[in-house]
């Protein structure tokens, strides 16, 4: 069944976990290539209360990421973000797009929810007019090799006197590895490497929600 179409220029996102500048949360990616059930994974880690979860793959094709946002609940889709394929916001109510290397520009009239990707502290400084952006890596990563962690602790406890956008931590995230993280000026935490997307959808969901529980101790 065909999708119904969302016109881009009233574009807007839905859902009961809206990312608001002021609480990104817990954010998952996911990872390069698809995974078995994926749909029915993100769905998963929405309802265990990941705030958002970044559609990423760089070499699927557009029916591959189709098929994929279309087996998640609708009513999740809000919480869904694209890092590619942006016309699909023409046929679903996204949570938003995530510019980046591979896609830096949003579709012409697009007015909702953007995110950016930002490597260096240069880059934060000049990222204005997002809903927030990502900073990586931040500690050695877990899901590709030899990319190691480049910031120091001064440099992120600067973060605030260069940005007013919120900052979420990307790079070597994992549930321990975040709540050490806790004392730094990051608005939220995304997690790709550090999410278990090969378990099922009942493990996935309730790692979802010891994630939440301690992220809020």
């Amino acid at each position: 069944m065909e999708a119904e179409k969302h016109p881009i220029s009233s574009h807007e996102s839905a859902g009961p976990l809206r990312l608001t500048p002021e609480n990104p949360g817990l954010i998952a990616i996911t990872p390069e290539s698809p995974v078995a059930d994926e749909g029915a994974k993100i769905a998963a880690l929405l309802r265990g209360g990941f705030a958002r979860v970044h559609l990423r793959h760089p070499g699927a094709l557009r029916r591959e990421v189709r098929d994929i946002i279309e087996a998640v609940t609708p009513e999740l889709h809000g919480r869904v973000v694209l890092h590619g394929h942006f016309d699909l916001v023409h046929d679903f109510n996204l949570g938003g797009l995530h510019l980046n290397h591979r896609c830096p520009t949003p579709p012409q009239g697009y007015k909702g929810n953007l995110s950016r990707s930002c490597h260096t502290l240069e880059e934060i400084a000049e990222a204005q007019g997002f809903s927030y952006v990502t900073l990586s890596p931040i500690l050695d990563s877990v899901s590709k090799a030899g990319y190691r962690g480049r910031f120091s602790l001064t440099q992120l406890l600067e973060l605030p006197k260069l940005t007013s956008t919120p900052v979420v931590a990307l790079g070597g995230m994992t549930l321990e590895k975040i709540a050490m993280l806790k004392s730094l000026p990051f608005s939220g935490y995304a997690m790709l490497g550090g999410v278990p997307w090969e378990a099922t959808t009942r493990e996935i969901e309730q790692f979802a929600r010891e994630a939440v529980k301690m992220l809020l101790k």
